[in-house]
């Protein structure tokens, strides 16, 4: 099967619970094989057990409550995070903005962060400087542009990620609710990009809560609900009945 750009296989990532241990120091030499079964069942299940099938060139909803498992599951397809159970398998090249500020270092520029944020995506630096003039006019920084990023508010966070994301090829998109963030000029203009990537054949998964956004915007939704794969449908089916769910 060639056509597909991720398969993910009965998924599962577990995070563990660490409690404060006190006086029960004790036990651990009293009962040590008890205290050690403890920590091992002792974890929160972010994803249980879930399955689905992406092929090239769909654009694809990440939608669920808060908490729900949607940041767990794009940061497994980032390979940011290994499952504890199950398979991951990724059919291109990746590029992904799954928090704000993430990969950039706060006493850099924001000059300097689009020059190691895109060579970390896999740009040469050759690459990079040739298109750094037009990264940081879709920014719209201005002068900003040369102060240190710890200065940066989320919305000019936001700015400084997505620009970096327009001077890439992708295969695979992967898009964490950022686009809530910023100015409404902007957000639009993000999603220019976006649809400019979708008219490219890349594979995009978005996570959203502006449900008119993604209807607009995917083919298909994948609702997560209490951790586990509720529905996998044509966006609007899906759409349909998570706000019914309400």
């Amino acid at each position: 099967m060639t056509d597909y750009a991720i398969i993910v296989e009965n998924v599962t990532k577990k995070y563990p619970l660490y409690h404060h241990i006190g006086s029960g120091l004790k036990n651990i030499f009293i009962n040590p094989r008890e205290f050690f079964s403890f920590l091992k069942s002792s974890n929160y299940t972010a994803i249980d057990d879930i399955s689905f099938t992406v092929r090239k060139g769909e654009s694809i909803a990440l939608i669920g409550r808060n908490g729900a498992g949607k940041s767990t599951t794009l940061a497994l397809l980032a390979g940011v995070l290994k499952p504890n159970q199950g398979v991951v398998k990724i059919n291109g090249r990746v590029a992904s903005m799954l928090e704000l500020g993430g990969g950039f270092h706060p006493d850099l520029t924001g000059r300097e962060n689009i020059l190691l944020n895109a060579v970390l995506l896999g740009l040469t630096l050759k690459e990079v400087r040739s298109s750094l003039n037009s990264i940081i006019e879709f920014s719209e920084l201005g002068e900003f542009i040369d102060q240190p990023i710890r200065t940066y508010s989320s919305g000019m966070l936001a700015k400084l990620g997505f620009s970096v994301i327009t001077s890439i090829q992708p295969d695979i998109l992967l898009i964490d609710e950022v686009l809530a963030v910023g100015d409404f000029a902007f957000q639009r203009k993000c999603l220019e990009v976006i649809n400019s990537f979708k008219s490219k054949g890349v594979t995009i998964f978005l996570v959203s809560h502006n449900m008119d956004d993604v209807r607009k915007f995917c083919d298909k939704a994948i609702w997560i609900e209490n951790h586990k794969l509720k529905s996998f449908l044509p966006v609007n089916e899906v759409i349909d009945e998570y706000i019914s769910s309400y």
